[in-house]
C-alpha cells in the first residue's frame, strides 16, 4: 500500500502529466511505464557489472562504447539515464526522444518475447523538454524515497496506485478488479510451482501479479531455488490476453515490475476462432466483461455448441471449461444473472458446470464489491474440470462485508469476510448444511430439481425472531405519561423564563 510521501511525490509527478496536456490516465501510465524502464535498465545494467566483477567474470554493457540506433552511432554512456538526467532540458529531450527510445525498442533480440511485443508500438508522447526535465527530477525522488523504504515491493505497489487511477469503464465492460478481491481468489485457489495460469481476458495483468506474488511468499524455496520452476515460472507459467492493445501493453511491463522476465500476454480475441488454447492450462482466475459489443459472426463455432448465446459472460465461463486440462481449477466472477437466469443458454452452462465438471463453490458477493465503476451484483465461482460431472454437493457462502464500505468512497471497515471465507473454504470437509447460517452445502439433486438454480436466495433460511410486543392499551398509556411529561417540563420552564 502507497501511503505519506511517497504517495504524495507519485501525486505531484501525476499533476506534472496532467498540467502538461497528457490528461488520459492511460497515456500517463505508459509514459511513467517506459520511463521507469528506461530508470531501471541503468540500475540492472550496474548491478550485473558489478555482480561480474566480484565474480570474476567478463561482462560488456549493453551501454559500452558506440551504440548503433537505426542509420546512426552514439556513444553508448549518453543514453544512461544516470548520464543524461543531468543534461540541460533541451539537450535531454532531444537524447531521450532520437536515441535512448529507439534504443530500447530495439533491446532484446528476440522479437517474439513479451518485451518486444510490448516495445514495438511504444511512442514517447511527452510534448516539452521543460516538462521531460519536471519529470525526470520527480522520478529521481521517488526512486530514491523508494531505497529508503527498502520494501520487498515497492516497485510493483507504485504500479497498482498507478492502475487504480484508471476509474474509467472501457466500453466493453472492463473495469478494474478490486485488488483485494483478486487476492482472495488467489488464496483460495493456493497456486502450485508448476501450474500454468491464464487469464484470457487479463487487462493489467492483476490475476497474474497476483500469483506471482502469492508464489513469492509461500512457495518461494520451491520456485525460486529450483532451476527447472524457476525457470517455468519465468517463461511458461504466466498466459493473458486481451482486445485492447494499450491495456496489454501496461499489463505487460505489470508482470515485468514484478518480476516475470517473459509473460506470454498477447492481442486475442479469446472467444473467437483466432483462440486455438484447448486443455492447456491447470489454473484460470478471470473476471470477463459482462457486457459491451459482442461480434457474433466470429465466435468459435465449438463455444456455440454447448451455449448458443450471445451473452459473453456465459461465452467465458463455456470458454474456460474448454481451456483448462482434465483437472483444472477455475476461480472466475460472474454477474448474478449467470445463476438464476431462465434462459435456455443460462440453463445449458450451469448444466455444464455440475453434470461434466465439478463445481466447488458458489460465493455471493455484496453489490458495492465493484463501486465506483460499478454496482453490478456478483458471484466467484469455482470449478474443477473432470469431463465427467463429480458435482455431490456444493458450498455456497454469503458475503456480506469485503473490509471497505459498499459505498462509491470504499472506505476501510472493519467487518470483512474474507478471512473466514478462505478458512472455510480450506476446511470444507467441516461444514454443516445448516442454511441459516452464512455458509452452508446444497446437495447436487436438489439444485437440479430447481432448474440448476445457482443464486444462494433459493436456499438460504431466514430465522425469524418472534417480538413480544406490550399490548395496545399500555402503549397509548405510555404515550399519554410522555405528553404529560412533557407539558409539565414546558410549564416549568415558561416560569423560569418569566412568560
Amino acid at each position: 500500500m502507497i501511503t505519506g510521501e511517497l504517495k504524495n511525490k507519485i501525486d505531484s509527478l501525476w499533476e506534472i502529466f496532467w498540467t502538461g496536456g497528457l490528461t488520459n490516465p492511460l497515456d500517463v501510465i505508459e509514459q511513467m511505464t517506459y520511463l521507469m524502464f528506461i530508470h531501471d535498465l541503468d540500475d540492472a545494467d550496474n548491478t550485473r557489472a558489478k555482480e561480474a566483477a566480484m565474480l570474476g567474470l567478463a561482462y560488456e554493457s549493453i551501454f559500452a562504447g558506440d551504440v548503433q540506433v537505426g542509420e546512426r552511432t552514439v556513444d553508448g554512456s549518453q543514453l544512461k539515464w544516470s548520464v543524461f538526467h543531468d543534461f540541460p532540458a533541451a539537450k535531454m529531450y532531444s537524447t531521450v526522444q532520437e536515441w535512448v527510445f529507439p534504443f530500447i525498442k530495439n533491446l532484446h533480440g528476440d522479437k517474439e518475447s513479451a518485451y518486444s511485443k510490448y516495445m514495438g508500438d511504444a511512442i514517447f508522447k511527452i510534448p516539452t523538454p521543460l516538462m521531460l526535465d519536471k519529470i525526470v527530477t520527480a522520478m529521481d525522488g521517488i526512486y530514491e524515497q523508494m531505497s529508503q523504504l527498502k520494501a520487498a515491493d515497492t516497485r510493483g505497489d507504485i504500479y497498482e496506485y498507478l492502475l487504480s487511477k484508471i476509474a474509467t469503464a472501457g466500453v466493453n465492460g472492463q473495469f478494474r478488479t478490486p485488488r483485494h478481491i483478486i487476492r482472495m481468489m488467489v488464496d483460495l485457489m493456493e497456486p502450485k510451482a508448476d501450474e500454468i495460469v491464464c487469464d484470457p481476458a487479463c487487462g493489467t495483468s492483476g490475476f497474474l501479479v497476483a500469483v506471482s506474488d502469492y508464489l513469492k511468499e509461500n512457495r518461494k524455496q520451491e520456485v525460486f531455488f529450483n532451476r527447472q520452476n524457476k525457470d517455468h515460472y519465468m517463461n511458461n507459467m504466466f498466459h493473458g490476453y486481451d482486445m485492447d492493445r494499450t491495456m496489454l501493453r501496461i499489463g505487460a511491463m505489470n508482470m515485468m515490475t514484478h518480476g516475470v522476465e517473459n509473460p506470454f500476454i498477447e492481442y486475442r480475441d479469446s472467444l473467437s476462432d483466432q483462440n486455438p488454447d484447448r486443455e492447456k492450462y491447470t489454473l484460470i482466475l478471470a473476471n470477463p466483461p459482462f457486457k459491451g459489443s459482442l461480434d457474433a459472426d466470429i465466435v468459435s463455432t465449438d463455444l456455440l455448441k454447448v451455449c448458443k448465446t450471445k451473452k459473453t459472460e456465459l461465452l467465458f465461463l463455456t470458454l474456460f471449461i474448454r481451456m483448462l486440462k482434465v483437472g483444472g481449477r477455475c476461480a472466475c466472477i460472474v454477474p448474478d444473472g449467470v445463476l438464476f437466469g431462465s434462459s435456455t443458454a443460462h440453463k445449458a452452462i450451469r448444466q455444464e458446470l455440475i453434470e461434466n465438471n465439478r463445481l466447488e463453490a458458489v460465493i455471493s458477493m455484496p453489490s458495492g464489491v465493484f463501486k465506483p465503476y460499478a454496482g453490478v451484483s456478483t458471484a466467484i465461482l469455482i470449478f474443477t474440470k473432470t469431463g465427467h460431472g463429480g458435482t455431490d454437493k456444493v458450498w455456497f457462502y454469503d458475503m456480506k462485508a469485503d473490509g471497505f464500505s459498499l459505498d462509491d468512497k470504499r472506505s476501510p471497515i472493519k467487518e470483512n469476510d474474507i478471512p473466514d471465507i478462505i478458512a472455510r473454504f480450506h476446511a470444507l470437509k467441516d461444514e454443516g448444511s445448516d442454511r441459516t447460517q452464512q455458509s452452508f452445502f446444497v446437495p447436487a439433486d436438489e439444485i437440479r430439481a430447481n432448474d440448476y438454480d445457482l443464486s444462494i436466495n433459493k436456499y438460504k433460511k431466514t430465522e425469524y425472531v418472534a417480538v413480544e410486543y406490550p399490548p395496545t392499551s399500555e402503549i397509548l398509556q405510555n404515550i399519554d405519561d410522555l405528553e404529560n411529561e412533557i407539558q409539565k417540563e414546558l410549564a416549568e420552564l415558561k416560569k423560569m423564563l418569566g412568560e
